[in-house]
């Protein structure tokens, strides 16, 4: 039939007559009342419900007595199944669930089960309703409907059971968990689904139904429980034992491949229906082995002996070819039943035109199967006659080499299209098995099967069959798809393992590191992903292609690797901006977002960013759009195709292989940031017919410009310094944004003006050293954030409608730099803190966490904390914050708390008592009480509550604490402080409080000596600093124990011996550990600790001297001398987590060594008597000793560099 064309007339309805009828156009003239052609209008039912309803009703009026029961049952399931309920063809059916279960209810308890051909049509009525109208069944009806069908399975007959079981998986789709009671009989050892599922069942077709059905019984709907794993794993059992099978003899290849296609969608149900853990032994390996086979069901040329294990390897294992002869081609139309590759074409048959020419009628015949298939029903051309005309057809996908060639009868043509679209289902249904096992297994544990799917070299010789493989040759572009998805799901989240490939260096000739294979790999990853890209022509998987690279962008390590893998995917994937494509327009901003994000600054992305734009934006051009030279075969470019002009050539073909160094007339030309700007804020020229249909241009399509926003983003906080430079433009894309009515752009627009904010605090931060002349100019600044501050961010502020973009706007706010900020006009500081003290109060938990967050901030500039109202007024907000009931706005009101305690410590350090005193009392004490209560939270709200009662402790002053009010809060917050301390918190939790112990220790004023609580305190620190797994909450432990300055802090001399005894225990135990990642920590720890030791020798007094002595004299005190040796000679570097100087103390080991002898001299002028002489002697002799060797070292070491400067200065 021919296709039509164009516009035609309105088809007739029923009987012939228009279904709409001419209406004159009058102002008089009904209103319009749409009409299916049915005649059906809005509120009448449709036919479909009459019937049902009339059915229903004879149905119900029905007894089991009557005498014509089985000729009226047998009409009415006959008209029930002859009505269509689809709504995808009938929008207006609406029939209620309640009447559906209901009929099914009534009518199971009409037919018995001795009359068999009633059995078997209302089986067919049940799932013909329940399949086609979606019901969800009550938990009765579900009773009834599992009940009836398992007792027509035990009673009716064998050749009734397809039906039967057909109904029942229909019912128990989705409600495994709630057909407990039936489980038992269905799957238990005599089950009837294990016996009709096992692989002996001769029936195919009832094998396939049986799968079916445990396939629904498994299957889990979101909201809903997981069928208890007794049961799953009888049905994974069940699927595997199916999968690893072989075709039975005598066999139809198609019924094989429908079983297959149901035992991958039961173990998949299995594996995403709820955490699953496979059992030990070879069970995963069983299960990687039979999905890789089945990635390859039916694949031209594919004729290997397929291991029945994979086990974890770092190389691959490759499977054995088959004796078969894979070259040669079928010498008869028909293949062998057990042929690998059905339907393989002939390379005798001369190439018919490629023109446009009127299909065959095997064309005709087979449109529905190309649908449905993906274009799967075009054969692929013999390996033979691709060798002799295309010398390297093996780089080129096979599915690109289509032949025309018609074969086949029309019969045989159907049946072979038929064949090869159950294979493609088997092959796509095994590589979503394979997603939901790399989502259900641990990563660690699915890395050593990484080689049997990614190859770590190219192809040469006998390719090794892995997801490249079927990325780069399947026929179906859905099983391509399917194949990057999981490719995608394994490269996601593999930072950590590909972290440790490198090829920078040669590798050794007698071994290959296994780095050097991980590099390997990705290369090839680089390279097949490459050809895919150029290959691909569905758009869908087009767009997967590109969000493949993403993925392995994001997480291959670059930095180790030689540079110019991302060169050339730079150059390849630049065309596809202007794809036509919606979605790959978006995937290939995702891309470039992952390219300026990975380990950025990127030396070879800097470089790739500072290139001149060479192409135009209106030139450009995809490999899809145009006849590239791969798109040519035999010489003949596709008709179809654009050809290329010459700029357009020369504008990819043309580009340097290597980035060149860009001169100063374009080293601030970012062609990518210039993209994006056009991208967000200009008209698209080049619009496809589902875009801009309307006369005037339009913006490209909102998941395009966010796309483009956050690739802006990225840019900016990967490579500040390049895209600095557009300071003004930047701003005025941010505003636009705001100013929009579209909140996703807005917010992105928001987005990018705190990291363009955040960047210009980094570059102001004096621990990154980046000089003057490289900074933005405060001018620019304060320029920059007044028009930012005048323009739509003040609307964003106070847009009500739109909390989220209100948070984010207060975010913006926050990333205002302190410099900048003290240089803005007084109203528009007063406006920025009014606005975020008002938000505070509004009930959004988002918009209150980012208000407060952003005074948490405020507190801290230089011109905002001395000022004694803005910080009473900040301390009120937060205090308020921290009874909220979100634990998200007392997390951050906990962590505003603790940067508004250390805005008190550092102007007590820099204001003085005038500042203390002008803070009120009641404020402090309301403070210190809230942030007790706080260190009770949650441990994200406990880790900045304690850090807020250190300083708190800190700041207090003599005459607050001897009065009444402030001694009980006091001893609370020390408490609390302890109890976080010995507590089973994270360790970040305790790390805190350790600090904020010896940073309340610093308080000269605080009663260490006389208080009951401090005794806990000084306990709390000896216990963990001897006995915590985490180093650095020791190394900060003793620390804290090292801060008191006076002798009296540390109580009796018990007390002090105490906290002796436990420095030196955990100096002998820092190397005493099982986790490596600690051990890396135990050099930092014994710096502290011998300066802790060494801080406790210098406070001393004489009562200490016999405990110091005994200490010192026994086996502890060889291990002491030992490492103290070593800290005095800085053999150890403190790190990073060590105390660098308790007490001012300089590192240089000279002045160490200086600072003994200072210790020594005061040891010396203690007056002792009796045995205390005897100790202190005996102290005098461990430092004079440690005195000699350290000298005698420094002065070996200082001959020796002498020596070698002399040695130097001579040659």
């Amino acid at each position: 039939m021919a296709a039509q064309s164009g516009l035609s007339h309105p088809a007739p309805g029923r009987g012939g007559v228009s279904v709409f009828p001419p209406v004159p156009l009058s102002a008089e003239a009904a209103p319009f009342t749409p009409m299916k052609p049915s005649g059906w209008r809005p509120g009448s039912q449709s036919e479909a419900e009459k019937l049902f309803s009339n059915c229903a009703i004879k149905l119900r009026a029905l007894r089991a007595d009557s005498v014509q029961l089985k000729e009226e049952l047998n009409l009415l399931f006959d008209q029930l199944l002859s009505e269509n309920y689809n709504r995808t063809f009938e929008p207006a059916v609406s029939i209620r669930p309640e009447d559906v279960c209901s009929l099914l209810k009534h009518a199971s308890c009409l037919v018995p089960l001795t009359q068999e051909h009633l059995v078997i049509k209302l089986c067919q009525v049940v799932h013909h309703l329940l399949n086609q109208l979606k019901v969800i069944m009550d938990e009765h009806t579900l009773d009834v409907l599992v009940n009836y069908t398992a007792g027509a399975l035990k009673v009716c007959s064998t050749w009734t059971h397809t039906d039967v079981l057909l109904a029942l998986s229909t019912v128990v789709y989705g409600n495994g968990p709630q057909c407990h009671q039936h489980l038992s009989d269905l799957l238990g050892e005599e089950g009837f689904l294990l016996q009709y599922s096992s692989p002996s069942q001769s029936n195919m077709e009832l094998r396939r139904v049986a799968l079916t059905c445990m396939a629904n019984i498994c299957l889990r709907i979101p909201g809903q429980p997981p069928l208890d794993d007794q049961y799953r794993s009888v049905c994974f059992r069940a699927f595997l034992k199916t999968l690893q099978s072989t075709k039975p003899p005598d066999t139809d290849e198609l019924y094989y491949c429908m079983v297959i296609q149901a035992a991958l969608k039961g173990l998949q149900c299995c594996l995403s229906g709820g955490k699953w853990k496979f059992g030990g032994g070879e069970e995963l390996g069983s299960v990687l082995a039979a999905l890789k086979r089945l990635m390859f069901q039916g694949a031209p040329g594919v004729i290997v002996e397929w291991p029945a294990v994979l086990y974890p390897a770092p190389l691959p294992q490759y499977e054995s070819v088959s004796a078969a002869k894979t070259a040669e081609s079928p010498k008869s139309l028909e293949p062998p039943k057990d042929a690998a590759v059905p339907g393989k074409a002939s390379g005798n048959k001369k190439r018919k035109s490629k023109g446009k020419g009127k299909k065959t009628k095997t064309e005709e015949s087979r449109g529905d199967e190309r649908e449905e298939g993906d274009a799967e029903t075009v054969p692929a051309p013999p390996k033979g006659r691709a060798e002799e005309k295309q010398p390297a057809s093996f780089l080129y996908p096979s599915w690109k080499l289509n032949s025309s060639d018609s074969e086949f009868s029309d019969l045989e043509g159907n049946a072979q299209s038929k064949l090869r679209v159950n294979h493609g289902r088997v092959r796509q249904g095994a590589l979503h098995c394979l997603l939901a096992v790399v989502k259900a297994v641990e990563k660690r544990t699915l890395y050593g099967y990484w080689s049997s799917f990614i190859p770590d070299s190219p192809i040469g010789g006998p390719p090794p069959l892995t997801l490249l493989t079927i990325i780069l040759k399947d026929l179906s572009p859905k099983v391509r798809l399917c194949a990057l998805q999981v490719l995608s799901a394994m490269l996601d989240g593999s930072r950590q393992f590909l972290a440790v490939a490198e090829d920078t260096a040669s590798p050794r000739t007698s071994y290959t590191p296994f780095s050097f294979t991980l590099a390997t790999a990705i290369r090839e990853l680089h390279r097949t992903l490459s050809l895919a890209l150029l290959a691909e022509t569905s758009p869908q998987t087009l767009t997967q292609v590109i969000k493949c690279l993403a993925y392995l962008i994001a997480n291959a390590p670059y930095h180790r690797l030689r540079p110019g893998l991302l060169t050339l995917l730079w150059k390849q994937i630049r065309p596809y901006v202007r794809h036509r494509d919606v979605n790959v327009r978006v995937s290939v901003l995702t891309l470039y977002g992952a390219l300026v994000t990975t380990q950025a600054p990127l030396p070879e992305v800097l470089l790739l960013l500072q290139q001149p734009d060479h192409s135009s934006s209106t030139g450009a051009f995809t490999p899809q759009d145009s006849g590239l030279s791969w798109r040519q075969r035999d010489g003949v470019s596709s008709p179809s195709r654009t050809p290329v002009t010459h700029s357009q050539r020369s504008s990819s073909t043309h580009s340097p292989h290597i980035p060149h160094t860009p001169g100063e007339e374009d080293s601030r030309r970012l062609w990518l940031l210039q993209l994006c700007v056009t991208l967000v804020t200009q008209p698209r020229e080049d619009q496809s017919d589902s875009e801009g249909v309307g006369g005037g241009a339009a913006l490209e399509p909102p998941p395009v410009r966010l796309e483009a926003l956050q690739v802006l983003s990225h840019l900016v906080r990967g490579y500040f310094p390049l895209t600095q430079h557009y300071l003004c433009e930047i701003g005025q894309v941010s505003a636009r944004c705001l100013g929009e009515t579209d909140t996703s752009i807005q917010l992105h627009g928001a987005k990018l003006l705190e990291e363009f904010g955040s960047g210009i605090i980094q570059q102001y931060r004096a621990e990154n050293n980046v000089p003057e002349s490289s900074r933005v100019p405060i001018s620019q600044v304060v320029q920059f954030w007044s028009e930012v501050l005048s323009g739509p961010l003040n609307r964003a502020l106070q847009n009500e409608q739109h909390p989220t973009l209100q948070a984010s706007a207060c975010d913006t706010l926050s990333s205002i730099l302190p410099q900048a900020f003290a240089q803005l006009p007084d109203k528009t500081q007063l406006m920025c803190i009014t606005v975020l003290l008002g938000l505070t109060y509004i009930e959004n938990y988002l918009v209150k966490t980012a208000a407060v967050r952003a005074l948490g901030i405020y507190v801290l500039f230089p011109c905002l904390r001395e000022d004694v109202m803005f910080v009473a007024d900040t301390a009120n907000t937060i205090l308020a914050a921290l009874d909220d009931r979100s634990t998200n706005v007392r997390a951050k009101a906990a962590w505003s708390l603790g940067n508004l305690t250390d805005t008190l410590i550092v102007n007590m350090e820099s204001v003085g008592v005038d500042f203390q005193e002008e803070l009120s009392d009641m404020l402090l004490l309301k403070m210190l009480q809230a942030a007790t209560r706080a260190a009770a939270d949650k441990d994200r709200v406990k880790s900045n509550a304690v850090r807020a009662l250190g300083n708190l402790l800190h700041f207090l002053r003599q005459s607050q604490m001897t009065r009444p009010a402030f001694q009980q809060p006091l001893e609370d917050a020390v408490r609390a402080l302890v109890k976080t301390v010995q507590s089973e918190a994270t360790m970040k939790v305790r790390w805190n409080a350790c600090y904020a112990l010896g940073n309340a220790f610093r308080n000269p004023a605080l009663p260490l000596d006389s208080a009951a609580w401090s005794h806990e305190a000084f306990s709390a620190l000896c216990h963990v600093v001897t006995s915590c797994k985490n180093f650095k909450v020791r190394i900060k432990s003793a620390a804290a124990l090292a801060v008191p300055a006076h002798r009296g802090c540390y109580g009796d001399t018990e007390r002090f011996t105490r906290v002796w005894r436990s420095l030196a225990t955990a100096l002998e135990n820092s190397e005493d550990t099982n986790d490596f990642l600690e051990y890396r920590y135990s050099a930092s720890l014994r710096h502290t600790l011998s300066q802790a030791l060494l801080h406790l020798l210098s406070v001393s007094q004489s009562q200490d001297m016999l405990g110091l002595s005994a200490s010192l004299a026994s086996e502890e005190g060889t291990g002491i001398r030992e490492h103290l040796i070593k800290y005095l000679r800085a053999e150890e570097g403190g790190g990073e987590e060590a105390e660098k100087d308790i007490r001012g103390e300089s590192l240089h080991p000279r002045e160490r060594i200086g600072s003994v002898e200072q210790i020594l001299i005061r040891i010396k002028g203690l007056k002792v008597e009796g045995e205390e002489e005897r100790g202190k002697e005996m102290v005098i002799h461990f430092l004079e000793d440690l005195i000699k060797i350290c000298e005698e070292t420094w002065k070996n070491t200082q001959t020796n560099r002498e020596v070698t400067e002399s040695k130097a200065d001579h040659i």
